[in-house]
Formats: structure tokens, C-alpha cells, sequence
């Protein structure tokens, strides 16, 4: 229950990426910039705290220790996630970019597969590839067609460029972040905590973003300052805040699929905080209709989920009191 409320806490912080990615490009301001400065405020940021907790070492020597591994998946997870959003959300419209992102929930369940288990044998340790969590799965998609529900107004002008620019990079990002934070998760052993992780992610991540910087500098120009402050902004709330709390909760929940899929699901409530943001900042009109009945499909789910998680940790530990 307590990841799952530290999961929602998070998507509050990373649905500012929505409303001011899309700020951003309605003032002119190039996604080449709107991504690749985000993860370069990010880095000093995440070095000062990981410095002042004297962890700084560490980081080194674990990247030093498996260093494909960790650039591999800090870009697929980082790289590959926020740079094909913010691409997007240049070309698409905000309410396909948020309806679109909630891919992501079904997306980090069906990842499971890709992923062992350790499990203790009479032979000692053995491997064990991860199932798909089913009454997870049924969950999250239920969530998934609430969020689709508060789109369906939109539907009518949907077109296949929207579908070209505006859907498949989304998907591509709503995979490439569960698989990079579970990969991630995998790689570090739980060695490092979350800042250590976030912060090591984020520095190897930085030889991606300086190409998309340079060819951002090259095609368009140095970013406007108006792009810098708000590209702060979203560093400081979406990119350490959000990304900090998020990883908190899967990381406590990683050992738990069923648990690890309902954290993942909490991102369905971002699609909620952009409306409450858009209606208070951008003066859009208060939702209604389909709209207010996919908000409490979400609502439903998200309380569904945390039932059945905090459900499962009960019978869990009934069991191992009675062995």
C-alpha cells in the first residue's frame, strides 16, 4: 500500500512533463533540447546528493564492473524512453500523447517473462523465469481502457501522421522505461539505493543525450531561455523527484510481481493530474461525460490493486508464520 501511494506521489511530479513538454513546443521551444537539457540539469543535481551521502564510489565501481550492461539498459531506460516522448509530443496532440503513455502499465507486465527469480532448491539456487501476474494483468488493463475512455472524446480527429508521430514513439517509450528500470533493478543486485541508481543511470545516459544536443544545436539553434527555465522545472520535478520516488516504489516492490505491477500501474493517475493542471493552469474546460467515467475506472483500478497487493502480503505472511 505504501509503494503504491509513493507511486501515485510520483506521477503528480511526472505529469508536469505533459503540460510543459507541450508548452514548450507550442512556444517554439525543439524536443531536441526539451530531452537532452532535462538529463543534463539532471546529473549535478543527483551528483550533489549522491556526494553528500558519501556514495559516490560506489556508483563507480558498479558501473566499472558491468559496464555494457549499464549503458545499455540507463539508455534504453532513460534514452529510449524520454527522448521518443518528448519527440511526440512535438508532433501530437497532449490528449493522444497521455492517453497513448498508458501503454506503459500492461507494458511492465508483460515484460515479466524477460526476467528470473531467484528461488532456493536442494541443489542450492536455481533461476526461475517470472510469469505474467494475470489478476495484475486483468487489472491494469481494465485501468488501461479507463484512460482510454477519458480520450474517446478526442477520437473524431484522429489521423494516420497522428498515428505515425504521435502513437509509435509513445509505445516505444512506454516499453523502454519498464524494461530499462527492471533491467536496471536486475543489474545493481540492490548494491545501491535509489539515488545511487538514478544517478548512475542518468551519467551513462549522458553521451546519448549529448548527440541529441549537438544535432539539436546544429538543426535549430541554441534553446531559448524560456526553454531552459521550463526544462528545469521538469528536471527538477519530473526527472529527480518523480524518477526518485518511482524507482523508491519499485524497488521495494521488485520481488512481487503481482505488487510490482500495481506500482507500475499508479503512472494511469498522471492522465489525472494533467487534467487537474490543465484545467487550473491552462483554464481548459473541467471534464465530463466518458471523461469523468474513465477517471473513476482509474480510481476503481487503482483501488483494486491495492487491495489484492496488500492482500497478497497478508496471505504471504500468514504462510510463513504458519511454517
Amino acid at each position: 500500500m505504501k509503494e503504491i501511494a509513493i507511486g501515485i506521489i510520483a506521477s503528480m511530479f511526472f505529469a508536469v512533463t505533459f503540460i510543459l513538454n507541450r508548452s514548450m513546443d507550442l512556444s517554439g521551444g525543439s524536443w531536441l533540447w526539451s530531452s537532452s537539457l532535462r538529463f543534463f540539469f539532471m546529473l549535478p543535481m543527483l551528483f550533489l546528493i549522491v556526494i553528500l551521502k558519501n556514495n559516490f564510489k560506489q556508483v563507480i565501481h558498479e558501473i566499472k564492473s558491468n559496464p555494457i550492461q549499464w549503458i545499455l539498459w540507463s539508455t534504453v531506460g532513460f534514452g529510449l524512453f524520454y527522448a521518443p516522448l518528448t519527440y511526440a509530443a512535438s508532433y501530437g496532440p497532449g490528449w493522444l500523447i497521455a492517453g497513448t503513455w498508458q501503454l506503459t502499465i500492461v507494458a511492465g507486465v508483460l515484460l515479466s517473462p524477460l526476467f528470473f527469480q531467484t528461488s532456493p532448491s536442494d541443489i542450492g539456487s536455481i533461476k526461475i523465469r517470472q510469469k505474467i501476474p494475470l489478476k495484475a494483468l486483468f487489472i491494469s488493463l481494465l485501468i488501461l481502457t479507463g484512460a482510454i475512455i477519458i480520450q474517446w472524446q478526442h477520437a473524431d480527429g484522429f489521423t494516420l501522421n497522428m498515428l505515425l508521430v504521435g502513437v509509435l514513439p509513445v509505445v516505444i517509450a512506454a516499453f523502454a522505461y519498464p524494461l530499462g528500470n527492471r533491467k536496471m533493478m536486475e543489474v545493481s543486485g540492490g548494491r545501491l539505493d535509489t539515488f545511487q541508481r538514478v544517478f548512475g543511470m542518468t551519467l551513462v545516459s549522458i553521451p546519448f543525450w549529448f548527440v541529441i544536443s549537438v544535432y539539436g544545436f546544429l538543426s535549430v539553434g541554441p534553446p531559448s531561455s524560456d526553454q531552459l527555465l521550463q526544462t528545469l522545472i521538469v528536471a527538477i520535478s519530473s526527472g529527480v523527484i518523480a524518477t526518485t520516488l518511482f524507482f523508491i516504489a519499485t524497488d521495494r516492490a521488485r520481488k512481487d510481481q503481482g505488487k510490482l505491477a500495481a506500482v507500475e500501474a499508479t503512472q494511469s493517475t498522471a492522465i489525472l493530474f494533467v487534467i487537474i493542471g490543465e484545467v487550473w493552469l491552462l483554464s481548459s474546460p473541467f471534464p465530463s461525460g466518458y471523461a469523468l467515467l474513465g477517471i473513476f475506472i482509474i480510481i476503481f483500478g487503482m483501488l483494486t490493486h491495492s487491495y489484492f497487493s496488500k492482500h497478497g502480503n497478508q496471505k504471504s505472511f500468514s504462510k510463513k508464520e504458519a511454517s
